[in-house]
C-alpha cells in the first residue's frame, strides 16, 4: 500500500515542501530511503523502527521504500523522522483512512518515540504557511518558536503515540494559542543597562550616535576601561526588532541551531561576540552544509569584535563584503546558500600590545616598532568602513563614587528611537531605514550642508587625508547628529562633532 505525508526541508534560510511517500510491498523485510538523503536522514531507518516498536505499534515485516520528493534536492537533518513514521503506519494500515497531505509534520524521534525539537522549524512553518498549509504538528520544544505565525493551527506533540492518536481522532492534541508580536515585546528587558557604566561621557555619546544611525564603531582604550561593557549595552538602546526583523533573525538562528529548546521568537537584537581565534568560516559562514556564520547570526543586531588586532588578517578582510552588501554568499562543494548579514560592527582594541600606550595612569612598555606592527594588523580599508572611532580611558577610582547616577538605557533609547523614526519617515520608499545605509546618490540628496559646514569638512578632508569613503561616512554621522537634535538641517557643529569621531586615524595610524 502507498501512503503520503507532508514534510519540509531547508535550503539556506527558506523551507521547501517535501512529499514523504512510503510503499509497502511483499518481500524480505527492509527499509530503504531514497530521494537524495544525507547521512542523518538515512539513519532515520533505525530511529523510526525503534520508535514505532516502542510506541506500541508493529514494525511491519515488509519491503518498505521511502521516497522523499523532489528527488533532485538534497534532504538534510532528522526533521523527516515524524512524517516517515506516520507514513509507514498508514501504508501498513495501522493508521487507516487518514489524509496527511495537508498537515505539516516535523520532528526528530528518539528510540522510545519521544519527539525532539529540530533546527529550522520557523522557516519551515513560514514557508508552509505561505503555501497554504494550515495545520502543523511539531515537537513541544519548537512550539514557542512559531507562536507568532498567524493563520495556522499548531499542535505541539510529546511523542509518536500522541501524534497517531491525534490523526486517528481518538486523542486530540490541544491547539496552541498563537500570540501577537506586541504581547511578546511587552515582557522584554535589556540584558545590560547603561546606568551600570560610570563616567565615559564621550564614549556614551558615541554609542548613542552609533545606535541612532546604525553606524559601525571602534573603541580604543586601556584594559579595564569599560569597552566590552559599553558594547554589551548597545542592544538595549537600539530600537526593538520589528515583526519582520524578528522573523528574519529568528529564522537564521533556528537554521544554525542556536535557539534553546522552548525559546520563542527573538525580540531583542542579537549580540554576537566571536573569539579572536575565530576562523573565516566561523565568521562568514561555511562548513559542509554552508551554515550561517557570526555575521549572519548578528543580522539586525551587533557584531562585537573584542581585541580587533588579534583576529587573523584574512578573517578581518572577509568582513568587508558583508559590511558593504548586507548579504553573504556561502558556497561549498555540496551546498550553496545566501544569508542576510545587515549588522552594526562594534570593535574594541588596546592601543598597543601591553595596552597602556597613552594611558594617564600607567606607563607603556612597548617599543614604537611593536606598537606599529600591532596597529598595522588593522587595515586601512577596514578602518574606512568604521564610521565612529572613540578613545576610552580608565575612570580614576577616586572619581567613581563622586559621579552622579548614570543615565539608563531606557532614557537613551527614547532619543535613539525618535531619531530612527525621523529616518524612517525620510527614507520611505528608498529601501533603506537608517543613515548608515545611505549610498553616494542618497547622501547628496539628504545630507546637504550649508557653506560654513561644507568649508570645515573640506578642510578636514585635506588635513586628515580622508578617502572618499571616509568623507561619505562623516556626512552620514553628521546627518545622524542632526537627527538626534530633531533638526532637518546639518549645521557646522554637527559636522565638527562627526569629524572628531574620525580623529583617531591621525593619532594611531598616521
Amino acid at each position: 500500500m502507498l501512503a503520503r505525508a507532508l514534510g519540509y526541508g531547508l535550503s539556506g534560510v527558506s523551507g521547501f515542501a517535501v512529499t514523504v511517500e512510503v510503499y509497502a510491498a511483499n518481500g524480505l523485510p527492509s527499509l530503504e530511503i531514497i530521494g537524495l538523503p544525507d547521512a542523518s536522514v538515512k539513519e532515520s531507518r533505525d530511529r523510526v523502527s525503534a520508535a514505532i516498536a516502542n510506541s506500541g505499534f508493529a514494525m511491519p515485516v515488509a519491503r518498505l521504500t521511502v521516497n522523499l520528493a523532489p528527488a533532485d534536492v538534497k534532504k538534510e537533518g532528522p526533521a523527516f523522522d515524524l512524517p516517515i513514521a506516520c507514513s509507514i503506519l498508514a501504508a501498513t494500515r495501522q493508521l487507516p483512512d487518514t489524509d496527511m497531505s495537508g498537515t505539516l509534520m516535523i520532528g526528530e524521534l528518539l528510540l522510545d518515540g519521544t519527539l525532539q525539537p529540530v533546527r529550522g522549524a520557523l522557516p519551515m512553518v513560514i514557508a508552509a504557511s505561505e503555501n497554504g498549509v494550515t495545520d502543523v504538528i511539531l515537537p513541544e520544544g519548537n512550539a514557542e518558536e512559531v507562536a507568532c505565525i498567524q493563520g495556522i493551527r499548531v499542535y505541539p506533540a510529546r511523542n509518536l503515540s500522541q501524534v497517531v492518536g491525534h490523526l486517528r481522532g481518538v486523542e486530540h492534541i490541544p491547539v496552541q494559542i498563537q500570540r501577537t508580536y506586541q504581547e511578546i515585546l511587552e515582557n522584554t528587558k535589556p540584558l545590560m543597562d547603561l546606568n551600570q557604566v560610570q563616567g565615559q561621557l564621550g564614549a556614551r555619546r558615541a554609542l548613542e550616535v552609533a545606535a541612532a544611525g546604525g553606524h559601525n564603531m571602534l573603541m580604543i582604550g586601556v584594559p579595564g576601561s569599560g569597552k566590552t561593557m559599553l558594547a554589551r549595552c548597545l542592544p538595549g538602546i537600539l530600537p526593538p526588532l520589528t515583526f519582520e526583523e524578528a522573523l528574519e533573525t529568528t529564522r537564521i538562528h533556528s537554521i544554525a541551531g542556536k535557539l534553546q529548546p522552548g525559546a520563542g521568537l527573538m525580540v531583542t537584537r542579537p549580540f554576537s561576540a566571536p573569539h579572536h581565534s575565530a576562523s573565516v568560516a566561523s565568521l562568514i559562514g561555511g562548513g559542509t552544509n554552508a551554515m550561517p556564520g557570526a555575521v549572519s547570526l548578528s543580522h539586525n543586531g551587533v557584531l562585537f569584535l573584542d581585541e580587533l588586532p588579534e583576529f587573523s588578517r584574512q578573517a578581518l578582510e572577509a568582513l568587508r563584503q558583508p559590511l558593504e552588501d548586507g548579504m553573504v554568499s556561502v558556497t561549498r562543494v555540496h551546498n550553496q546558500a545566501q544569508y542576510q548579514s545587515s549588522f552594526m560592527l562594534v570593535a574594541s582594541m588596546n592601543p598597543c600590545p601591553c595596552g597602556y600606550y597613552g594611558s594617564k595612569t600607567r606607563q607603556c612598555r612597548c617599543s614604537q616598532n611593536e606598537i606599529r606592527r600591532y596597529l598595522d594588523r588593522v587595515s586601512g580599508p577596514l578602518l574606512d568602513r568604521i564610521d565612529i572611532q572613540i578613545e576610552v580611558d580608565a575612570v580614576p577610582v577616586r572619581e567613581i563614587n563622586q559621579l552622579r547616577p548614570a543615565e539608563s538605557s531606557a532614557d537613551v533609547a527614547v532619543r535613539v528611537r525618535k531619531a530612527r523614526e525621523i529616518q524612517q519617515q525620510r527614507y520611505r520608499g528608498e529601501k533603506i531605514h537608517c543613515n548608515a545605509q545611505l549610498d553616494a546618490r542618497l547622501s547628496r540628496k539628504y545630507c546637504a550642508l550649508d557653506s560654513n559646514a561644507e568649508t570645515i569638512l573640506h578642510m578636514a578632508v585635506e588635513r586628515m587625508g580622508m578617502s572618499m569613503r571616509a568623507y561619505g561616512r562623516v556626512l552620514k554621522v553628521a546627518r545622524t547628529i542632526a537627527d538626534l537634535r530633531g533638526d532637518p538641517q546639518i549645521i557646522t557643529q554637527d559636522v565638527a562633532e562627526a569629524i572628531q569621531f574620525r580623529e583617531l586615524d591621525q593619532k594611531y595610524w598616521r
